[in-house]
Parts: structure tokens; sequence; C-alpha cells
């Protein structure tokens, strides 16, 4: 699943929305990222009957800030495996000169970086939200696990250590 969010004049990608509507945290796009785009596809996919209800009943009334975007043309050369989210996602951001397209699964993040996008997941939107004082990451991190998120101890290792970090430096 792919979205697409614009900070004026920069343009910003985004997708991990539905993890961040199940943690009651999906109005911290606007505020790191500023205009939200979404592609159909991907608004379908929040609003599709295996969707968890609380996101469902999230996307049928969203946001003033959540803006639905039709995609112009969806790369053709993009590898068949990617979902139709991922691939109107990654096309949106070609087609609005994204900066960053925030999406967790593998295929679309190796195939929005080979076409020179930046990519961020879910667990980087949750990093940058917390070092802003909306919530403490690993908290944020435990109630995503409850949720059914999956990464790497590796990738948790690190995000985990960037958080520490950095609030070891802010006093």
């Amino acid at each position: 699943m792919g979205v697409v969010a614009l900070r004026a004049p920069e343009v910003k990608m985004l997708s991990p929305l539905n993890y961040l509507i199940r943690l009651g945290h999906a109005d911290i796009l606007p505020e790191i990222y500023g205009r939200v785009l979404v592609p159909q596809a991907v608004l379908d996919e929040l609003q599709h009957a295996e969707a968890p209800s609380d996101v469902r009943d999230w996307a049928s009334a969203p946001p003033a800030w959540f803006e639905k975007r039709d995609v112009e043309q969806i790369d053709v050369t993009l590898v068949a495996e990617l979902g139709a989210g991922e691939r109107q996602a990654i096309s949106l951001a070609l087609e609005v000169h994204a900066d960053v397209l925030l999406i967790d699964e593998r295929a679309g993040r190796q195939e929005a970086e080979a076409r020179h996008i930046e990519v961020a997941g879910t667990l980087a939107v949750l990093l940058q939200a917390s070092l802003r004082g909306y919530f403490e990451f690993p908290q944020a991190l435990n109630q995503l696990r409850q949720y059914g998120f999956r990464t790497s101890k590796a990738v948790e290792a690190v995000m985990l250590a960037r958080y520490q970090k950095t609030k070891k430096l802010d006093p």
C-alpha cells in the first residue's frame, strides 16, 4: 500500500497508513509531510471488506487532509508481483516528483529505489513522530507488533538505537 504526501514546495510520498490508523496516529502524517495524496487503489485497500473495521471506518470518512489523487499513467516497467496500491503509489511518486515514498513492502521499496525515489516505512514515520514529541517510540513499536507488524530484529534494533541516540542528545 502506498500513500503520497506533499509538503510545499517539496513533494513527499508515504504509505503505512493502515498501521498508523490502527495506532490512532494517522493525523501525524500532515504534521510531518503537509499534504497527503492517496491513489485510488490504496483507498480501495483501506475500504476492502477484509481490512480491519477501524481502518474501513476511517477510510469511509477520511479527514480533510487526506486527498485522493488519480494516477495519470502506471509505470509499465514495474514488476508484476506488486499490488495495485504499490503500483499506483510508485507511479504517482514519479508523476509528482516525490522526495519520499512511505512503503513497507520489500518489492515495492526496491522498485521505488530503482527509480531513485527515497523510501521510508512505518517505523521511520513513527520514529519521526516520536522525535517530535507525539509519543514514545518503544511504546508505539510494541503496539505495532500487536497489530501483526513484522520486521527484522536488526531493523528494530537500528530504529531503537536511533531513537535512544536522539533522545540522549535532547535535554
